[in-house]
């Protein structure tokens, strides 16, 4: 895309930006379904803004209220265990903040973190033996497997509490999310201020979605 010298680009997912941004530094680069941008481009006490030719639309759900879907419909959980892809910056992130809020309710939380589709069987079915709740983030190794984890943690009757509708809907009981769609046309409004020249991408913050929605798997 950079040798093509394209007006922009719209790079969807952790991965795909931190790509885009690595490629080109006067390219306008939007990100979307990334969950933190901070964390993704390696800023510091990041503040919105990344002050470059990088911005987008975040798809990260509340996380505290993500953690009180698990105290809310779990109140007897004393054990969390956390299944995550350890490659991806985000997960990381995310699982980090749950488990701030889950261990301020008395809750113990232990992470398990995973290679890629070879290991994730394995790591699944440790976590599904030592926890009474599994939560899994926005995370894409994950979704891709939701149907090998699923495979694995149903049988034990762990329930599992997702970080957005693709886990919960192949693995998952609950979910508080985004709507991806929302996301995708909120990113497409920022594509258009940058192309007509409205708008100059190194001054445009990263925005979020407006709404979230609790979603279960029945």
């Amino acid at each position: 895309l950079v040798t093509k010298n394209v007006d922009l680009i719209m790079a969807n997912a952790t991965n795909a930006l931190q790509a885009a941004a690595n490629g080109t530094t006067t390219i306008p680069v939007l990100g979307t379904s990334v969950t933190e941008y901070g964390t993704a481009l390696g800023i510091e006490n990041f503040n919105g803004l990344v002050g470059r030719n990088v911005s987008g639309v975040s798809d990260l759900a509340p996380l505290d209220e993500q953690a009180a879907i698990i105290t809310t419909f779990f109140p007897n959980v004393k054990k969390v265990g956390m299944l995550y892809c350890s490659g991806e910056a985000n997960s990381a992130y995310q699982v980090k903040k749950v488990a701030e809020y889950l261990e301020a309710a008395g809750i113990e939380c232990t992470n398990y973190p995973f290679t890629d589709s070879n290991d994730i069987a394995t790591v699944a079915a440790a976590a599904a033996a030592a926890s009474d709740l599994i939560y899994i983030p926005t995370d894409n190794q994950a979704a891709t497997c939701a149907e090998t984890i699923n495979g694995v943690v149903l049988p034990t009757g762990t329930p599992i509490v997702g970080g957005d509708e693709g886990i919960c809907s192949g693995c998952g009981v609950a979910t508080l999310c985004v709507d991806y769609y929302d996301i995708g046309v909120a990113t497409g409004k920022m594509a258009v201020k940058v192309l007509r020249g409205e708008a100059k991408i190194e001054e445009m913050e990263i925005q979020y979605a407006e709404t979230f929605q609790k979603k279960f798997n029945r």
